[in-house]
Parts: C-alpha cells; sequence; structure tokens
C-alpha cells in the first residue's frame, strides 16, 4: 500500500473490542434476565412444538387445510394446502415442518406486536422516524449471520435465541410498512375525521388504521417471509427447523435430502402466502 493508505490503517479503530466489552458487560450484569428470557421462550416454543406434535400429522393437516379455507373462501387452496402437508409428510420432514411453523408463527406475531405500534410511533413523530430509519436500515443490510454471534453469547443454544434472532430480522419490515400506511393517507380523510370532532385515538382506530391496513397486511406478508428463511439460517445457533436438513444435505452433499427439505420449505412458505394473502385483499 502507499504511505497515507499504510498510515490510515495502522492506527485502526477498535470497534471490534468495543462491541466485544459492551458484550462482556451486558452478559457479567444481565446474565440472569437473559437466563429468564431464554428459559421462557424456549418453555414457550418447544412445548407449544411438543403439544402440535402429539397431534395426529393428518389431523393437523386438515386443521390447516381448514384455516386456509376459511381465510380465502377457496377449495382449490384448501385441497392443495392438504396435498403439499401430507406430501412433507410422506418425505418425513413433518416434525422439522411442525418446529419450522410454530418459529414463523411466534416470530411474525411478536415482530409485529412490535413493529406496528412503532410504525405508529413514527409516523406520528417525524423526529422518531429520523433516528428510527438508519436503525431499519442497518437492521437490514446487515448479514445475517453476523446476527448469531452476539445472540448466541447472550441467549445460548436452542430455540430462544432463534426466535429472538428472527424478530430483529424480520421486524423492520412491519414497521416500515406501518410507517408508510399512515403517513401515505390523503390529509382530506384525516381532516374529515377531525372535522367530526374525532379524538387522536379515535382518529387511529376509526380513521387512519382501517386505511393503512392494506399496507400493514403486506407487511405482515414480508415479515412472514422473512422470519422463514431467518429460521432456517437460526439452525446454525441450534434452533429446531427444517434448517437442520438443508445443513446435514449440505455438510454431506446429499442431493436427494436436499431437495426435498427445499421443497418442504417452499410448500410451507407459498401455505403462509396464500392463507394470509386474501385476508390483507379483503381490506381493500
Amino acid at each position: 500500500m502507499d504511505p497515507i493508505s499504510q498510515l490510515i490503517s495502522s492506527w485502526k479503530i477498535p470497534v471490534g473490542q468495543w462491541g466485544k466489552a459492551v458484550i462482556d458487560f451486558v452478559t457479567t450484569n444481565f446474565e440472569w434476565l437473559f437466563d429468564a428470557i431464554s428459559e421462557a421462550l424456549k418453555f414457550t416454543v418447544d412445548g407449544t412444538s411438543s403439544l402440535l406434535l402429539q397431534v395426529p400429522p393428518l389431523v393437523l393437516a386438515l386443521a390447516v387445510a381448514g384455516f386456509a379455507y376459511w381465510m380465502q373462501r377457496s377449495k382449490s387452496l384448501a385441497i392443495g394446502v392438504l396435498v403439499g402437508l401430507l406430501f412433507i409428510l410422506n418425505q418425513g420432514l413433518w416434525k422439522e415442518t411442525v418446529q419450522t411453523l410454530v418459529l414463523v408463527v411466534y416470530a411474525t406475531a411478536l415482530s409485529m406486536a412490535l413493529g406496528v405500534p412503532l410504525g405508529i410511533w413514527a409516523a406520528h413523530k417525524p423526529n422518531v422516524w429520523r433516528v428510527m430509519q438508519p436503525t431499519l436500515d442497518l437492521m437490514q443490510t446487515m448479514p445475517t449471520f453476523v446476527y448469531l454471534i452476539p445472540v448466541l453469547i447472550l441467549f445460548g443454544l436452542g430455540a430462544a435465541p432463534a426466535l429472538i434472532v428472527t424478530i430483529i430480522f424480520a421486524m423492520p419490515a412491519p414497521v416500515r410498512m406501518t410507517y408508510l400506511g399512515i403517513t401515505s393517507i390523503p390529509k382530506p380523510m384525516i381532516e374529515a375525521g377531525e372535522s367530526f370532532g374525532a379524538t387522536r385515538r379515535q382518529l387511529l382506530w376509526k380513521v387512519e388504521l382501517p386505511a393503512a391496513m392494506p399496507s400493514i397486511m403486506a407487511g405482515l406478508t414480508q415479515c412472514i417471509m422473512l422470519s422463514l428463511s431467518m429460521v432456517v439460517i437460526a439452525t446454525l445457533i441450534g434452533a429446531p427447523s427444517l434448517g437442520n436438513p438443508v445443513n446435514k444435505a449440505l455438510a454431506n452433499r446429499n442431493i436427494p435430502l436436499g431437495i426435498e427439505a427445499g421443497l418442504a420449505l417452499v410448500i410451507l412458505a407459498i401455505i403462509l402466502d396464500r392463507a394470509l394473502a386474501v385476508k390483507s385483499g379483503a381490506q381493500k
């Protein structure tokens, strides 16, 4: 390198050491808190998975198909869901599929529970959005494997850290889409509500949220897909999911297992997407 470049690189800013110092401080002083959170999440996720695995697969497959029919009122979709789940059962991946579904549902529910209120807050407070926007950019552009390191140190192995890292990765989608939906509401609609004497709370619940619902539901769909992709990656820190056969296939160059697990993931993604797509459309 040229002398100037050598001078710049010789005075390395110890960002990595600063991050390590922060994590060491947190783990030393708040280990009890992270252990409690980890145990609570592990009990919830593992308990739900165990409960669903006690249900006969055919009964659970029929229940999911019935849910898809109730959401879309489509017999063809219900039949497709049932056929897809029976195919997964035939391939011997039922347990991993149920575990994946549980993690995705919990991650999506918590991401929406956190993301929608944050999006509403940012839409009403421009200064909050200015601070929140670069944070969301960082959360979405950070390589997914980087999330695994601090979460693994703080929460250990298993379903709990997988759930937390999935929430971190998927939450920006509902935040952004909620913000977009609220800020895109025509001003005359807001003014009409105000002219009828609506309070800020009434304006939010009876005008803003119904008008922004298509955008919020689009955020839900994005959140589901992001959660599914991250749950697969999170098998590297012990997440019980379809990522396990994918990793085994990759490590052993097992092409048949890789194809089977990949198809199971595709089927699960299509089921989740199609089952909720009509709900967003129904709000338009």
